[in-house]
């Protein structure tokens, strides 16, 4: 999967200048303490033994991670709002996708298994966190890895499990929904499981998708750093109604699974 440059982030406005230090000044140690405390807490939670273990019919572990993911987006200043519901038998996932804090803020309402590019697995912290969730990383561009995601994608739906999927095939500019890659939606197919579309929307009526969303020649630590100073605002994610595979062929889920978030990204 690759990302797209955004268009750069309009300039921080002459308040936001001088608050962002102590921003900065407030996240920092409680980034620091979440780390210490939290990430060893989590990773306590995350073993064999607690995939069999239950509380109120969410897996322990998967608890253990919406909790680290709930903490890290407060620490990030994002007040999460959710709209609808998930899921929670076997169903593919699928979003738009704005930025790194994407899996965050899926993963603070419900744990799945997403589908990334492999220089994910080699971001600090989030690459390693990630790949204990049970993502599954492929390597962009060749359609050996696709083929062999594909059937690990089948795998884990047949199994029950969840299985997210950006399917634009990277991080847009934040502004617009880009062309659903269709053939990702034959998981769905072949396991015989729901789609559900989710809009992830940053800031009140997605004022602030060009904000959290990588800027031209940015990387993952200065985005990072970038949106650890940002303002406080909301984070929204809107989980939609289901499709059902039926007798239309992927291209036709795919753009409708698009057309959904698309309606939701502008309510």
């Amino acid at each position: 999967m690759s990302r797209q440059a955004s268009p750069a982030p309009r300039p921080d406005a002459p308040g936001d200048r001088l608050l962002r230090p102590l921003r900065y000044a407030v996240r920092v140690p409680l980034l620091t303490l979440h780390l210490a405390l939290g990430l060893p807490l989590t990773l306590l939670a995350i073993n064999p033994l607690t995939v069999r273990w239950t509380l109120d019919g969410e897996r322990v572990d998967h608890r253990a991670i919406r909790w680290w993911s709930n903490t890290l987006m407060r620490i990030f200043g994002l007040r999460v709002r959710r709209v609808g519901q998930p899921l929670r038998q076997a169903h593919l996932l699928v979003a738009n996708h704005v930025s790194w804090i994407d899996i965050e803020l899926v993963h603070s309402q419900r744990v799945v298994g997403f589908v990334a590019k492999s220089e994910i697995s080699r971001w600090p912290l989030v690459g390693w966190l990630a790949g204990r969730a049970g993502t599954i990383y492929h390597q962009r561009g060749s359609n050996a890895s696709l083929s062999s995601v594909l059937d690990r994608m089948v795998g884990r739906l047949d199994s029950g499990q969840a299985v997210g999927v950006f399917p634009e095939g990277g991080t847009s500019g934040g502004g617009t929904v880009r062309t659903f890659h269709a053939r990702i939606f034959q998981a769905a197919f072949e396991a015989q499981v729901p789609v559900q579309p989710v809009a992830l929307r940053y800031g009140e009526s997605g004022s602030a998708q060009t904000r959290i969303a990588f800027a031209p020649g940015e990387n993952f630590l200065q985005n990072f750093l970038r949106v650890l100073g940002e303002p406080s605002r909301v984070a929204e994610v809107h989980f939609l109604a289901p499709i059902t595979p039926g007798e239309e062929g992927r291209r036709q889920v795919a753009e409708q699974a698009r057309e959904s978030i698309i309606a939701a990204m502008d309510s």
